[in-house]
Order: C-alpha cells, then sequence, then structure tokens
C-alpha cells in the first residue's frame, strides 16, 4: 500500500520572481499572485504549509481595472473613534498609495490566518520599475 506524501517544512524552497503589473488587470494579478504565494503552482503543495515563493510586483501605478471601478470601488480605513471612518476610491488611492491596491487586493485572496500573513509578508510591491532585490536573482513570471 502507498503511502500519501507530507512535505516536511524543511525540504521547501522558496524561489524569487519578479511581476510586470503594468497593463494588467487588478483582479487577475491579484490571484495569481497569491497561487504563487501559496504555492499552488508547485507539486508539492501542501494547504497548512508554506510552500510558496516570493514575489516581487513592480509599476503598481500602471495597473488597469475594468467598468467604473476607479470611481465606485472604495477604501475603508476606520481609527477606532467615532466619526473616525475615512474613505478612499481607487483612483485616489492608486495616485496615492499604488502599493497598497495591489497588497490589499493581494491579501483579500489569502487565507485569513497566521499562515495567510506569514504569506503576505513574502509580497513586496513597488510603484515603479526599480526594486532592491536583484541580489535574490528573482526570475521573471510571465502569463498569457
Amino acid at each position: 500500500m502507498q503511502k500519501t506524501y507530507v512535505t516536511k517544512k524543511e525540504e521547501v524552497q522558496h524561489d524569487w520572481y519578479v511581476v510586470d503589473a503594468a497593463g494588467q488587470n487588478l483582479g487577475r494579478l491579484a490571484s495569481r499572485v497569491a497561487a504563487v504565494l501559496r504555492g499552488k503552482h508547485k507539486p508539492i503543495f501542501t494547504p497548512s504549509l508554506d510552500t510558496g515563493d516570493f514575489v516581487v510586483v513592480i509599476n503598481a501605478e500602471k495597473i488597469t481595472v475594468t467598468g467604473g471601478k476607479l470611481d465606485d470601488k472604495e477604501y475603508y480605513n476606520y481609527s477606532g473613534y467615532p466619526g473616525g471612518l475615512r474613505i478612499t476610491n481607487l483612483r485616489d488611492q492608486l495616485q496615492k498609495h499604488p502599493d497598497r491596491v495591489v497588497t490589499h487586493a493581494v491579501k483579500g485572496m489569502l487565507p485569513h490566518n497566521r499562515l495567510g500573513r506569514a504569506l503576505l509578508k513574502k509580497l513586496k510591491v513597488y510603484k515603479g520599475a526599480e526594486h532592491p532585490h536583484q541580489a535574490q536573482q528573482p526570475k521573471e513570471m510571465k502569463w498569457e
């Protein structure tokens, strides 16, 4: 009888990938990045283990959305005090903090537990085309 193989933490190798967000749709990019962070593209994927890779997203300011999302999609920030709710639409958020837009989209597609918080730390998002992770020799990731 064949035993089920279970990946151990020590066996996992984490690679680095660079994704160019210029001209890509926000939701589609976020779902692909979340899958790579999670490790679903590897045959050793284990749901309860961090088998994923590091992802560096560049050109976050050049991301696209469809429909009227630039004005209709809103981000909420509540300070905890009465009257402390601040609402920002996607257009303003892209101008001020485009990296937070991508991070927020990917965060919603990861598990909402300890593992998800650990996976989110492996996501690096940058506004422009420059990033400080050349020493890790990241591979370029392309999708059709």
